[in-house]
């Protein structure tokens, strides 16, 4: 029975790691898209009013694009809680994760929130979820400075739930526009709340059953 249990273990571990190296390596190809810097691909493309009018907007834009990937491999690296035989691995997976989110990644979301398409629904969303990112973090920070190690835990998981919504966001997206074929206004007003509200909602389950 223990054999069992521990094999199961194993194998959602393996499972949980393949499908984040996939979403992570489909993140990375995003990225990879305004390397080197061209306001005329991809995402900027529908957002030329806000590249021509607001000279500080590419400087917040490239700060949140290329800074998230390297937040969601910290995090996720973090939150494996192993050190791979490197000495203090975790605890510096944490600090690379909490200083990109505080100083660079947040801020530049916010930021970014004000000119989201998608009307008032989908800016009210980014920014919500900028503030939230930036709080639920620094929260995280301030207990392990406590050394309150089992809320600082819990912290990080809220923390990663807004951080994986890079990733929510984009399967939302996928999976409604394939089934429904919405107008694209309506699709951003939809994600921007499908792509974080339900990761939050799964970790506050998680933490009030006590399985993390």
């Amino acid at each position: 029975m223990l054999s069992a249990k521990r094999n199961i273990s194993r194998l959602s571990k393996i499972l949980l790691i393949t499908g984040f190296g996939y979403f992570f390596w489909l993140m990375l190809k995003i990225t990879l898209e305004y390397i080197p810097f061209n306001p005329n691909v991809s995402f900027l493309m529908i957002k030329q009013t806000e590249v021509e009018q607001k000279p500080e907007y590419l400087y917040f834009f490239y700060t949140h694009v290329y800074t998230s990937i390297f937040i969601l491999l910290s995090g996720f690296l973090a939150i494996l809680r192993k050190d791979f035989g490197v000495k203090n691995f975790h605890k510096n997976m944490g600090k690379i994760y909490i200083f990109l989110i505080l100083i660079l990644a947040a801020p530049s979301g916010i930021y970014m929130g004000f000119f989201a398409n998608g009307g008032i629904l989908s800016k009210v969303s980014f920014v919500i979820l900028g503030i939230l990112w930036w709080c639920s973090t620094f929260k995280a920070y301030r207990l392990a400075l406590q050394r309150k190690f089992k809320d600082h835990k819990q912290w990080m998981w809220r923390s990663f739930a807004f951080t994986l919504s890079a990733i929510t966001l984009r399967m939302w997206k996928v999976i409604i526009v394939y089934l429904f074929h919405p107008d694209p206004m309506d699709v951003y007003q939809i994600i921007a709340w499908a792509g974080w509200v339900p990761n939050i909602l799964i970790i506050e389950y998680l933490i009030t059953k006590k399985q993390i």
